[in-house]
């Protein structure tokens, strides 16, 4: 039998070999080597971060088969085309095959043909398929989208519930749940629900740093979106809608403008969607206009762009559906169109729940409502949302953070404005007190006589969309508030009273147009067109998504890098051997004759990765460590835990700072490490551990590694 050390020491090479990666992301190796030991896990990793690769590696490595349990039938054809492009005998078990198709599967799964097999909740759990499963050797069970399973979550889907029994069917059978967001309740929920209490658990950050957010007013929004799309032609992405028929209505007039469109929603039947859905993966449609009933789970990672029309119901869900850009780790972008109307229409819905709904549904739209109307950094505020602290990057990650703000005194608009609403007695709207400070006469204010006012007509200087603006500024700031049960009327606070009577002062940040963005030159642009057409052909020819042939990223390094042999190819990012073999000789050939006709030379590709900067919570860090404080002194200082301190610590030596890191590994350990180092090299940790003994930490490898790096870069 193969050891466990032994499988630990394949995995760079499986990596490698069939994924075409030269590196883990973060704490993939970790869960990897946790699955391939039989244990249990739970796993909380952003969309884009690596889930699937947890539990396929693990699937090429052993002899068994892999059961993934998923949502949506829609996406399992994706899924499996994408991992047998990579040589790996996979299939999916569900409703939209015949019942022969189903029966040889079936018995290919009982022969034990596939190391892989995604199968739907409501199918896993008929007692035939239960029946089927105890004839197989089953290596792992993994739950995918396992928010999925508790009430609390935001894709609840009772038929999940019956997964709580695959503990007692499958005792000796190990189990993971998979998860790109859940809330600490949720997170409870489904270790509750999957005997999974005790199983170890792999939390990511939540930061998608290639995903850079912008929230636009949504005036003219129509046209902003026509001039988006034609500013970014070749890129394909996703509109969000609110409504079935917001989708249908949207796509029709961008088709009619040019623009390849389809509308995906609930309403159509299971063929129409799946044909659309098809159509989306494999870029014969770039533009996607869709409901919330289209995306969980999709499997196109280069999504260049998601843009909510309407506004999301809660900001869990706005993660969810924004992180599905840019899952090849790509920039992307998140636009989202903002209305206070559109928090008003959501306000109606939340007000039709049941009491014990009603009051979560209005605080989540609160939450979301503040977020698009911050004027602070909005990934920032995004991961507050799930208790994670953002430490700062070097280049422009919002709208706010792109624009630079200057501080302006709005004190006697401000006063003109609380003043108005205490005259129309606190009982309407802030557009309604617009109307008075406006002057207007229509039909509501001459009906109330609040044409008769003092502060009738005294706000003329400003516009509509200032004074909008400004009274979305004292809300925030807590001058005023909106009283839902009274429609939304807006009252002065006690901070507003002191602005009103006390000479406070108030001051908005006001954001100047945002700065244009130099984009990376890429090297050979006119080869790429040709390489993305050539591999559209391929696609076609296999009826797969160009994805699975071959991803932007490579497609990118080859028109750079310009290789002429296999073994070039290879070195490539996300090339492995199944897929050289497959489809490295056409690239080759269209890249031969590229050169031969241009005389183009190599260029060596530009890093454009998204770096983070030393700074905010990694300076405060590196501040107490220099100051001579250790960890466990940091720990207490600053309350966050030991492995986040060290995660500090390697952030600052990869940025470039010196540290004496001795207090950190004392020097025979380090020596012991930097040998095993030369020895192994540092690409992969796991097999350092392996020859270490298991009497280190990842945390110690990780500095060591980080302070070998930079004394190489610093020559």
């Amino acid at each position: 039998m193969t050891s466990s050390v032994a499988i630990h020491r394949d995995m760079p090479a499986a990596l490698a070999s069939t994924f075409g990666h030269s590196e883990f992301r973060p704490l993939q190796e970790e869960i990897v080597r946790a699955i391939l030991d039989g244990s249990d896990v739970f796993v909380l990793m952003p969309t884009g971060g690596g889930k699937s690769l947890c539990y396929q590696l693990p699937a090429t490595m052993r002899d068994g088969t892999t059961i993934v349990v998923s949502p949506l039938i829609a996406l399992m054809k994706d899924q499996v085309d994408a991992i047998t492009a990579l040589g790996v005998p996979a299939t999916f078990i569900n409703s939209s095959l015949d019942v022969a198709e189903v029966s040889r599967r079936s018995n290919g799964l009982r022969r034990g043909d596939y190391r892989l097999v995604y199968v739907a909740p409501e199918r896993l759990m008929t007692p035939g398929f239960l029946h089927l499963l105890k004839e197989v050797k089953l290596d792992f069970i993994a739950v995918d989208e396992a928010h999925c399973i508790s009430e609390w979550g935001h894709d609840f889907r009772p038929e999940y519930r019956q997964l709580a029994q695959l503990r007692s069917l499958f005792p000796s059978v190990s189990l993971g749940a998979f998860t790109a967001t859940a809330t600490s309740r949720v997170q409870a929920d489904i270790r509750t629900q999957l005997g999974l209490l005790s199983a170890p658990g792999f939390q990511g950050s939540f930061n998608r740093a290639n995903l850079v957010y912008e929230v636009r007013p949504k005036k003219d929004a129509y046209r902003q979106l026509v001039g988006y799309l034609r500013a970014h032609p070749q890129s394909s992405g996703i509109v969000y809608c609110g409504t079935r028929n917001g989708t249908e209505d949207l796509a029709l007039r961008l088709r009619a403008d040019g623009i390849d469109a389809l509308a995906y929603h609930a309403g159509l039947d299971a063929r129409q969607r799946h044909r659309r859905q098809e159509a989306f993966s494999r870029d014969d449609a770039r533009v996607m206009v869709a409901t919330v009933a289209f995306g969980m789970g999709i499997d196109k990672p280069d999504v260049r762009f998601v843009v909510h029309y309407d506004l999301p119901r809660t900001l869990e869900n706005y993660y969810q559906e924004s992180g599905r850009a840019g899952r090849d780790g790509e920039t992307s972008d998140c636009i989202l169109f903002y209305t206070y109307g559109d928090v008003v229409k959501l306000q109606r819905f939340a007000d039709e729940k049941p009491e014990s709904e009603r009051q979560v549904a209005i605080w989540q739209l609160r939450q979301m409502q503040a977020w698009a109307e911050s004027t602070t950094c909005r990934r920032r505020a995004l991961l507050a949302y799930f208790d994670e602290e953002f430490d700062g990057q070097e280049t422009p990650c919002c709208d706010l953070c792109r624009a630079p703000g200057i501080e302006r005194d709005m004190t006697v608009p401000a006063q003109k404005f609380l003043s108005c609403v205490r005259r129309t007695g606190e009982r309407f709207g802030a557009a309604h007190v617009i109307s008075v400070l406006r002057g207007s006469r229509n039909e509501r204010v001459l009906r109330f006589r609040h044409d008769r006012l003092s502060t009738y007509g005294i706000g003329r200087d400003l516009s509509e969309d200032d004074w909008r603006d400004l009274a979305r500024e004292l809300e925030t700031g807590g001058y005023t508030r909106s009283v839902p049960e009274r429609f939304n009327a807006v009252v002065v606070t006690p901070r507003g009273e002191d602005v009103l009577f006390r000479a406070a002062r108030v001051t908005v940040t006001v954001r100047e147009p945002p700065q244009t963005i130099v984009e990376i030159e890429q090297p050979h642009p006119d080869l790429l067109e040709r390489l993305r057409a050539l591999r559209k052909r391929l696609a076609d020819d296999r009826g797969v998504a160009p994805f699975i042939v071959f991803s932007d990223r490579a497609l990118r390094a080859m028109a750079a890098r310009l290789p002429d042999t296999e073994s070039q190819l290879l070195a490539l990012p996300g090339v492995g051997r199944q897929k050289a073999a497959d489809f490295g000789p056409a690239f080759l050939t269209e890249i031969a004759g590229y050169v031969s006709e241009t005389g183009a030379i190599p260029v060596e590709m530009i890093d454009d990765s998204i770096k983070v900067a030393p700074s905010g919570t990694v300076l405060k860090t590196l501040e107490l460590f220099r100051a001579g404080n250790d960890v466990a002194t940091i720990v207490r200082t600053r309350n966050l835990a030991p492995s986040t301190i060290e995660r500090h610590l390697e952030q600052a030596i990869e940025a470039g700072e010196a540290i004496d890191i001795d207090p950190l590994v004392p020097p025979d350990r380090r020596a012991t490490i930097e040998a095993a180092m030369d020895r192994l090299g540092d690409d992969y940790l796991g097999p350092l551990m392996d020859a270490l003994g298991g009497d280190y930490t990842y945390g110690e490898l990780r500095l060591i590694r980080a302070d070998r790096r930079r004394r190489a870069a610093a020559g």
